[in-house]
């Protein structure tokens, strides 16, 4: 059976019908500043995965960064703040940083190289699609989300990330050992995240202390300012029983 497209909006079912699909995110304006539009011009065609490149049947990561390493994911970096200062502090590692704003990956252009992270490439389509499809089964060292998109309204619940099956395609994808870091400031957010993960089998952990690598972005200030607490969690993947 073929892979379908990773373009959420261009998918179909069998007989033809457009699909409508529940995502955990919603694309925004895609207008660059001038210095959004300076970086995407210096350093996409290095740094930026195209869409469409990820529909090859003989799509490879080495071929991208050049080279065979570990990888770690980040869902929704942002501008960049946090996955620049993270990738640069792991030369020896490949970080892939999903963001569907547009203007946000320019952003996060300018950060990476002001960083100096050329370990890093960003890419712009359906994060749960990329895992499922572009990652097989304990390739991933680590995977990073920080501030995901709490939806805070209970009828938006059914798009936030951390849900049952998305914890157990984690769970699937990281190395024994592997970890997977998350920060929101929303407390029922975190509360829902950890009884989630606290119930897939393939993880184990908790709220830690906060990750000090980890720097300080607009996201947490914000959530600061609004006297909001920030918390972060930590859940590893266990072995296997049968291991």
């Amino acid at each position: 059976m073929p892979i379908p497209p990773a373009r959420p909006h261009h998918r179909f079912t069998d007989d033809g019908r457009r699909m409508r699909e529940v995502l955990t995110y919603s694309r925004r304006g895609s207008r660059f500043t001038s210095t959004q539009q300076e970086a995407w011009d210096a350093h996409h065609e290095a740094w930026v995965i195209p869409d469409e490149a990820v529909d090859a049947p003989d799509f490879r990561w080495a071929d991208w960064f050049g080279r065979e390493a570990a990888r770690v994911v980040e869902i929704g970096s942002g501008v960049g703040e946090a996955t620049a200062v993270l990738a640069a502090a792991r030369p020896e590692v490949d970080v892939v940083a999903l963001e569907v704003w547009r203007p946000g990956v320019a952003a996060s252009l300018a950060e990476v190289a002001r960083a100096g992270a050329d370990n890093v490439r960003l890419l712009s389509v359906d994060a749960v699609w990329c895992l499922e499809h572009l990652f097989g089964p304990g390739e991933l060292t680590e995977l990073w989300t920080f501030f995901p998109d709490p939806w805070p309204k209970k009828r938006h619940h059914k798009r936030r990330l951390v849900t049952p099956e998305v914890a157990a395609l984690v769970a699937s994808r990281l190395v024994p050992g592997g970890s997977w870091r998350l920060a929101t400031d929303w407390a029922e957010y975190a509360d829902q995240m950890c009884a989630v993960l606290d119930a897939e089998p393939g993880l184990a952990g908790g709220r830690v202390p906060r990750w000090q690598e980890r720097p300080v972005t607009k996201f947490e200030r914000k959530g600061v300012a609004a006297g909001r607490a920030i918390t972060d969690l930590r859940y590893e993947r266990v072995a296997d029983a049968t291991a």
